[in-house]
């Protein structure tokens, strides 16, 4: 390990508490609760949207929309990103459309008015007719704090927020030795679920549903026992909670225990894995878990000179281990060392009972080079697919088997015979998520 990598060795968060708050079900139903969660909270959290790659060029925008709100953000001449409502200033007409695209002005479709990039109204027709005077030199579009970070651009839409900085919190300082700003999306699918955006999240704050729902695990199973590449039993498995709301958990991986014949043998594909870094993988035939050990060091040995320049940052678990965030309020990212799992949930702009999900994969530059990581972009990032619930269209491996749950969960919480949660405490960041939520409602947010 080099000398940076133990200075930026793996801290725990400071230990956090829970109210024990029931969280009954109608969270997840409630339109007036969903209207209190709009109002005051959505309105006054960072919000991680658009990616910055795909703003390369003055002018070029995108366009992502949050519950009832249209995001617009766009690349300036001075090389920032400006981000502003996607809403004309004249009469309400929203400005664009699409996803993304790029101008030189942004024109209303109603009235002509146009705004340059940076929000400026500079033409509008039979400007001598307005009472108040020309509106070119007062009128703006409404602006929004911007920051970009890791290669993403984040929005805040409270004129009065922290810093990005400070919101992330100890994820600023992590997320940063990873250079995830180089990295390139190479699938993105999207899909409009009918279930509430806080049962996306609930589900990827524990790990407690791996064994049953991706594992095949059943009451006769003992979950000490159940290690596929990661380690999920819950005692080995780390939970942190950080003071500005955001959870980590990290679990084990590079194991090859449940990912064995009956003889024995490492199985594909972390074969290939071992082989690519010049592991026989039949030295651990009958002992699959010191692959992970095995990984670590030969990583360490070989990376820098492979390309992976990243690993020299990092400590030996982030070159082997499934680093877990969910960051308030809306965004579960599993990072590995060459991999990062994205995946986003939003509102729909005024049904409770629907969400907009994100199951997208980012890979380093290296792993794509050495392909060793998962690519079906070519050499430039993958477009988003947006599929439809429903419709026989499998939004990823492995996430289909959530989003089956996430739609009969919803159900489950319209019925009067749910009383509220029932949790284990390494559940425990559910309950912290959404006590979260209700400190935002009530005008009690993190210092």
């Amino acid at each position: 390990m080099s000398e940076q990598a133990e200075i930026h060795d793996i801290n725990a968060y400071p230990k956090q508490y829970t109210r024990g708050s029931l969280l009954e079900g109608y969270r997840y139903t409630s339109r007036a609760f969903f209207e209190k969660e709009q109002e005051r909270m959505w309105a006054k959290v960072w919000l991680l949207l658009g990616r910055e790659s795909e703003l390369p060029n003055p002018g070029d925008w995108q366009m992502e929309p949050v519950g009832a709100e249209e995001i617009l953000m766009v690349r300036q001449r001075d090389g920032g990103v400006r981000a502003f409502h996607n809403v004309c200033q004249h009469r309400g007409n929203p400005l664009v459309e699409d996803d993304k695209g790029s101008v030189k002005r942004f024109v209303c479709k109603y009235h002509s008015w146009a705004y340059l990039p940076d929000g400026e109204l500079n033409f509008a027709p039979d400007k001598d007719d307005f009472p108040e005077g020309n509106p070119c030199g007062k009128v703006r579009l409404a602006e929004l704090r911007c920051e970009t970070f890791a290669g993403f651009i984040w929005v805040n839409m409270d004129p009065k927020c922290a810093s990005l900085k400070a919101y992330l919190g100890p994820i600023w300082d992590e997320w940063q030795l990873r250079d995830l700003h180089t990295w390139r999306r190479t699938m993105a699918n999207s899909m409009w679920l009918p279930c509430n955006w806080k049962v996306v999240l609930d589900n990827f704050n524990e790990s407690y549903h791996v064994p049953t729902v991706h594992m095949g695990a059943t009451t006769e199973t003992n979950r000490k026992e159940i290690r596929g590449h990661i380690n999920t039993y819950f005692k080995e498995t780390r939970f942190d909670l950080s003071d500005e709301g955001h959870n980590r958990m990290i679990m084990e991986g590079g194991y090859g225990v449940g990912s064995t014949d009956k003889a024995g043998n490492i199985l594909e594909p972390l074969a290939s894995q071992l082989r690519y870094w010049d592991i026989d993988p039949a030295d651990f035939q009958g002992k699959p878990e010191g692959t992970r050990k095995a990984l670590q060091d030969a990583k360490r040995r070989l990376g820098a000179g492979r390309g992976f320049a990243h690993y020299d940052k990092v400590p030996d678990a982030q070159l082997t281990d499934a680093f877990h965030y969910t960051l308030f309020p809306n965004f579960a990212v599993s990072l590995w060392s060459d991999g990062f799992h994205f995946l986003r949930a939003r509102p729909h702009p005024d049904d409770p009972q629907q969400c907009l999900f994100d199951n997208w994969w980012y890979a380093s530059p290296a792993s794509l080079e050495a392909g060793t990581e998962r690519n079906h972009g070519g050499s430039e990032e993958v477009e988003r697919t947006l599929l439809e619930y429903g419709a026989g269209q499998s939004i990823g491996p492995g996430i289909e088997d959530d989003v089956r749950v996430f739609v009969t969960q919803q159900r489950g919480f319209r019925s009067r015979g749910f009383k509220g949660v029932y949790l284990a405490k390494q559940e425990s960041r559910i309950r912290r998520y959404h006590e979260l939520i209700d400190d935002y409602i009530e005008g009690r947010m993190p210092q």
